[in-house]
């Protein structure tokens, strides 16, 4: 039986990440099954499902996030596709990495680019 965290969760990321979200959390079933119900249950059925910050606000927190965290282009793929899917524009999201040159430096911002240029070209996107 689900749980209403579970529940609310699968539809915030479903409304977020679409079918990549849902493909993450079914990796993880043969192997961390209960990882895949942490991240839906509190990241996306607690967290995400806040009301004082919007949907755009949040996955513009989460890129930046990944992109400061370092080493987690899997996961800032899956969020730049979800950034795009809640109606952030693509030069919007090349601004926000912009702005974290001074904070976290070149290497880190130039990773967080090539991302999403790949996430662009994947979905025929020009700038």
């Amino acid at each position: 039986m689900m749980s209403t965290r579970f529940k609310n969760g699968m539809k915030q990321l479903k409304e977020i990440d679409g079918d990549g979200g849902e493909e993450v959390i079914k990796a993880l079933e043969d192997v961390s099954p209960d990882l895949g119900r942490f991240i839906v249950e509190f990241a996306f059925g607690d967290i995400y499902t806040r009301k004082e910050l919007s949907l755009q606000e949040r996955e513009l927190i989460t890129i930046t996030s990944l992109l400061t965290a370092g080493g987690c282009e899997p996961q800032l793929e899956v969020h730049i596709n979800g950034s795009l899917n809640v109606g952030i524009t693509p030069k919007k999201i090349i601004e926000t990495f912009l702005q974290c040159i001074p904070y976290t430096g070149f290497p880190r911002v130039l990773n967080a680019v090539f991302t999403a240029k790949k996430v662009f070209a994947e979905r025929n996107i020009n700038l």
